[in-house]
């Protein structure tokens, strides 16, 4: 009798059951010989292998069933649940702690130091650069053409006003001169000639009047003619003539020698300028020419000889800008530094200035005299001028680490009544690197504070700390 054919799962079932058994069996010797082998080796575990062996034979003969699909779904949700829970609980842990931290940063009171808002004085201290110049500063130049004969001073040489300093040895200039005098003594003979030609005209018209009258005479009482008296006459008024022609010839003659002396003064001038003097006292800071050098006497083109500066006086020019120029006068104390000479301070005084401010900069050139006769310093320096300017209106003055600059602006943290923040606008006038003057903003009453805070607010109360006072040691150190 055939057995009946199983449909379904359960016919796979059998079937999948078949099949295992068939590969139990035939791996049976393969395992056997296994065991043999491990039991020749380790003789003393042999029983318990067998029995695991066993027990393995019939695991293997009835495998287990698949896992359910609900059971693998829970494997899944179960650690997402606790995941998203954990994240859930970690953000409300925070949350709560920064609203903790901002009720305790609302609640907390910081500490603070504060510094009282002052007015300035009167006079504000005012450093300006310069320059040092020379109080008399000249270049000379060649008046006559030749050649250095003699040099006698060179650079650095202290000279004396009036102090021969050069020789210019001019040949064509000194002949020009002898061509003139000798000129000159031509045109004074020619006056002498005209002088004489004249007192002979005068002469010669006396004796031709006195003839005359006396033919008048004569004519009328009959003892000459008329022609006769009328040519004496008329040899009379010739004669007259001639002499104003000779009184010409004078005043030609006169005119010729001032001429030819202008000519030979001029000369003269110019030989006197073959010896180069000092106009002043000073010192020769440059020297262009030496001896046996040609030089130039044209206008245009001469050549430059020595530069000589006056040094017992130096100018110092600073330009003072249009916000200091209406305390800068005459007179206005000064002190001089350079930065080359540490520890010297030179006074000086406000001498003149040129009153007027340059359009391009907006600034008032001023000139301080400085005395150097102790030779210390010297033209061409730069320097640093401090002035004590006088205000137009005193400034409140603060520490430059209260200022506050940020997203409002410039301003100040003011402790108020009941040490509450008052944020005051300020504008600064002048700032001196370690305090600000302000142009508007505070009276110069208030109590400001010092490095505040990056968060301190409008009307958040704070703690005044007070001044740190020395020890009595460092007070004494």
């Amino acid at each position: 009798m055939t057995p009946p054919e199983h449909d379904g799962p359960m016919a796979r079932g059998d079937e999948h059951t078949d099949r295992r058994d068939d590969n139990i069996e035939d791996n049976q010797p393969q395992e056997a010989a296994a065991l043999h082998a491990d039991e020749s080796d380790h003789p003393d575990d042999a029983g318990q292998r067998d029995g695991d062996e066993h027990d393995a034979s019939e695991t293997s003969a009835e495998p287990p069933p698949p896992p359910p699909r609900k059971r693998l779904a829970l494997y899944v949700a179960v650690p997402l649940v606790l995941l998203v829970a954990w994240g859930v609980f970690v953000h409300w842990h925070q949350s709560s702690d920064a609203a903790d931290t901002l009720k305790q940063s609302q609640a907390a009171v910081p500490d603070v130091q504060v510094a009282t808002a002052k007015r300035s004085s009167d006079l504000t201290a005012t450093s300006l650069p310069g320059q040092t110049v020379a109080f008399d500063s000249a270049d000379l130049f060649a008046r006559a053409t030749g050649y250095i004969a003699e040099r006698r001073v060179d650079i650095g040489s202290h000279v004396k006003k009036g102090e021969l300093l050069l020789r210019i040895a001019a040949p064509d200039l000194d002949q020009q001169l002898e061509q003139a005098r000798a000129q000159l003594g031509q045109m004074q003979a020619q006056l002498a000639q005209a002088q004489t030609s004249l007192q002979q005209a005068n002469s010669t018209a006396k004796n031709a009047d006195l003839n005359s009258r006396r033919s008048k005479i004569l004519e009328s009482e009959g003892w000459d003619t008329a022609q006769n008296r009328d040519n004496l006459k008329t040899a009379s008024d010739v004669d007259v003539k001639s002499v104003a022609a000779a009184q010409a010839g004078i005043g030609v003659a006169v005119s010729n020698v001032r001429a030819q002396q202008a000519q030979v003064d001029r000369l003269v001038a110019l030989t006197g300028f073959e010896n180069v003097i000092a106009p002043f006292d000073g010192v020769i800071t440059q020297r262009d020419v030496d001896v046996g050098t040609l030089v130039q006497s044209d206008s245009n083109t001469g050549t430059a000889l020595l530069h000589l500066d006056d040094q017992d006086v130096l100018r110092c020019q600073v330009y003072v800008p249009q916000s200091q120029f209406a305390g800068i006068h005459d007179g206005l104390p000064a002190l001089v530094t350079v930065p080359e000479l540490p520890g010297e301070q030179f006074r000086a005084f406000v001498s003149r200035s040129s009153v007027s401010l340059a359009q391009n900069s907006r600034s008032m050139l001023v000139e301080v005299d400085i005395d150097n006769r102790a030779g210390k310093l010297t033209p061409g320096l730069f320097v640093t001028v401090a002035f004590d300017v006088k205000r137009p209106a005193p400034a409140v003055v603060i520490p430059d680490a209260a200022l506050i600059f940020d997203a409002a602006g410039l301003h100040v943290a003011v402790v108020g009544q009941d040490d509450k923040v008052e944020m005051r606008p300020i504008v600064i006038a002048r700032d001196t690197g370690t305090e600000a003057e302000l142009r508007e903003g505070l009276d110069g009453s208030e109590k400001v504070i010092v490095n505040p805070p990056s968060d301190l607010t409008q009307g958040q109360k704070v703690h005044v700390m007070p001044d740190k006072k020395p020890d009595a040691k460092q007070a004494s150190g």
